[in-house]
């Protein structure tokens, strides 16, 4: 018989509660400010735009939350996701490394995001909210909200990265397919996107700008909440349904992963995956736990850690992160959910104290890795994804070349089926690395 390739879970192996890093904390996380008085927030300040058991979530000292069993009845629709080993690229590679991937692309929005819409959009439900505005990037989060808001009977309003609606018009037909209205950012439907095309017409956008309009909206209409898909504490919280699934799978197949790989832009995916193994890691055990994003938008390993605004028109709070300056508008690589000026404070401090590491890919590079995966493994990757690959294969040619084993795990966090047209571009010879924009990151 062959060895199995494949790690599945049944419906009452799905994790009934989010894992809550936050108790564990060796030394607690700097609180967000006040942007106008730059005092600690309060949970009052943020109830314009949030519930409050999202809220309380967001500050929670317990260690595991249960998940509502409305929530769970919509995972059950795709989780438990599946684990694979990659033993087609291993012997590609001519590896004596083991690597796993989590796949979560088999969501109906094809990516690990409702894992933190459905919750977001239950729990916006039960406080009485019609109407739900967000930003996207390369449209994973829009999409995946379009589809929670869908589900619980609500409007949903998405602000998406200008050149991400042009490179991604698919992406667009399907929130607008689930319900949604979407709007190229920056747009002429806020104040803050007035702004920016008053002083440049032709901007491309940013998740900066984008924020700032979603934020204007909701604070300006009652009936309206603001929902995010990264960056904070109550969306890393929910997305540790990935990584406790993976270890029971790691375990199915009877090895430990000596090391764990994410892609990063402000947090949700590679968090999902670590988060868990993070625990390990304070208690004095646990693998190496890597984070990747793109060089041209480089928050982690280039950025400041520093109070900075999660938005352009200081709308947000100010929170201690990893961050290129809330003015950065990165250029438009097609890893459009990496293009992110800051990062989760959460993972910031993790970064900070030294229990995780971060690592920067060019596109090129990761978009020969992706067709590499593809056409091993099968399964074309979202560019987004393509950046853990690309950590993965090189820590596997590395373990070729010192002669030792090594188990890799890492989260393919989407499908590239609406990014043909990046793909077209790299087979083409069309598409362009960009290099460290040291001095617009200065200015930033």
């Amino acid at each position: 018989m062959s060895e199995p390739s494949k790690f599945l879970l049944t419906d009452s192996q799905i994790p009934t509660v989010w894992v809550n890093v936050l108790p564990s904390l060796p030394e607690p996380l700097d609180p967000p400010l006040n942007p106008q008085t730059r005092a600690p927030l309060t949970p009052q300040d943020l109830l314009p735009l949030f519930p409050m058991e999202l809220i309380e979530q967001e500050f929670s000292p317990q260690p595991l939350i249960d998940i509502p069993g409305e929530v769970m009845d919509v995972y059950r629709l795709w989780r438990a996701t599946p684990l694979y080993r990659a033993r087609r690229l291993e012997k590609a590679l001519d590896t004596p490394a083991h690597i796993y991937y989590k796949y979560e692309g088999t969501s109906p929005a094809g990516s690990h995001k409702p894992n933190t819409a459905v919750p977001q959009a239950y729990y916006n439900k039960r406080a009485g909210i019609r109407r739900l505005a967000t930003e996207t990037g390369a449209g994973q989060w829009g999409s995946a909200l379009s589809l929670a808001c869908q589900f619980f009977g609500l409007e949903c309003t998405v602000y998406m990265v200008r050149v991400s609606y042009d490179q991604k018009p698919y992406r667009r037909v399907m929130m607008n397919t689930w319900g949604a209205e979407v709007w190229p950012s920056p747009s002429d439907h806020t104040n803050a996107g007035r702004g920016v095309l008053a002083s440049t017409p032709d901007s491309p956008g940013s998740l900066g700008i984008a924020i700032s309009e979603a934020v204007e909206d909701a604070a300006t209409h009652a009936d309206t909440n603001y929902a995010l898909g990264s960056v904070l504490n109550h969306v890393m919280l929910h997305q540790t349904v990935i990584g406790q699934e993976a270890k029971l799978q790691m375990r199915q197949a009877g090895e430990e992963p000596d090391v764990v790989i994410g892609c990063f832009g402000g947090g949700s995916n590679f968090g999902g995956l670590a988060l868990p193994y993070v625990l390990d890691r304070l208690a004095g055990h646990g693998p190496r736990l890597l984070a990747v994003e793109p060089a041209a938008c480089p928050s982690l390993t280039k950025g400041t850690f520093a109070y900075d605004y999660g938005d352009t028109a200081k709308l947000t709070p100010l929170i201690k992160m990893y961050t290129l300056g809330h003015d950065f508008v990165p250029p438009g690589i097609h890893a459009g959910g990496l293009r992110y000026h800051g990062a989760s404070p959460l993972l910031s401090h993790l970064l900070h104290l030294g229990h995780i590491e971060a690592k920067a890919y060019s596109q090129l590079p990761c978009f020969q890795a992706a067709l590499q995966f593809a056409r091993t493994e099968g399964i074309l990757p979202a560019p987004e994804s393509s950046h853990a690959i690309c950590a993965a294969v090189d820590e596997a040619i590395a373990a070729r070349e010192e002669g030792r084993p090594k188990v890799i795990l890492f989260c393919l966090s989407g499908h590239g089926h609406f990014d043909l047209g990046s793909y077209e571009s790299y087979l083409g010879g069309k598409l362009q690395d960009y290099a460290y924009p040291g001095r617009e990151i200065h200015a930033a």
